[in-house]
């Protein structure tokens, strides 16, 4: 793709999250596109999102389930950034019949970072050195493409198909949990619907954010102190809509629930 195109298709991207509605997948407008050119999109749409006035607090991984790549049809993560529109805490009602289109909701780990990651060359010691606290968070993704009829490059350029999410009032040292062996109940509606473990996300949550660093830093993108860093799946995505409530159990760490409107 050329330098046109990408600008282009990051507009179209902004300009359908901001009017909600759906684009035909770039996968097959353009059948040359690269997971390089779908970074680019996606920081085109990205910096369209701080233009407007949104600031970026952090970045998430996603796609690191082997349940989400199933369900998905992908075979590998990707990633994207999150600004501080997409941001709710504990007790909030997320307004996603007003903010998304094709919401589902995922129970993650979220990192918050205390010291700058710069790779390549990080480890997972790296990574719990720098991390100051995790808790329980619920992400809900959404996707500017038609009927989630995406492809990889689909995806990535669509910043990794963020929507919005919630952390948990729960702050844990990750020192003091074992992450790859700690449990996830979510419940929704008061039923459990899911069950995972730590090992679900790259084997370790822990994984999935040293694979961010160095990936990151492929691009002289730093994970930075003070962000908030959401490391990918434990269990498959969740359809929800307004009226829907969810919660999320992690062992050794909390809870977090949403109720949407």
């Amino acid at each position: 793709m050329n330098k046109e195109q990408i600008l282009l298709c990051g507009d179209e991207l902004y300009e359908a999250m901001t009017q909600r509605h759906t684009l035909r997948p770039f996968t097959e407008r353009f059948t040359d596109i690269t997971i390089e050119d779908a970074y680019a999109i996606s920081l085109r749409m990205i910096e369209r999102r701080v233009a407007a006035g949104e600031k970026i607090i952090g970045k998430k991984i996603g796609l690191t389930s082997k349940a989400v790549q199933n369900m998905l049809k992908v075979g590998q993560p990707d990633f994207g950034f999150l600004t501080d529109a997409m941001a709710y805490s504990e007790g909030q009602e997320m307004p996603i019949s007003e903010k998304l289109m094709q919401p589902k909701a995922e129970g993650e780990i979220a990192f918050i970072l205390k010291k700058d990651l710069l790779g390549p060359g990080i480890t997972n010691a790296d990574v719990l050195a720098a991390t100051d606290c995790v808790l329980p968070c619920f992400e809900v993704v959404d996707s500017r493409i038609e009927n989630w009829n995406i492809k990889i490059q689909d995806t990535v350029a669509d910043n990794a198909s963020c929507g919005l999410f919630i952390l948990g009032d729960k702050a844990v040292d990750p020192r003091k949990v074992d992450l790859s062996t700690c449990g996830m109940v979510v419940e929704k509606n008061g039923s459990i619907i899911s069950t995972g473990a730590g090992a679900a996300a790259l084997g370790s949550p822990v994984n999935c954010v040293t694979w961010l660093a160095n990936t990151l830093g492929h691009f002289g993108i730093p994970l930075k102190a003070g962000e908030v860093i959401l490391s990918g799946s434990l269990v498959p995505l969740e359809p929800v809509q307004a009226g829907d409530f969810m919660s999320v159990s992690i062992g050794g760490i909390g809870s977090a629930s949403v109720r949407f409107v």
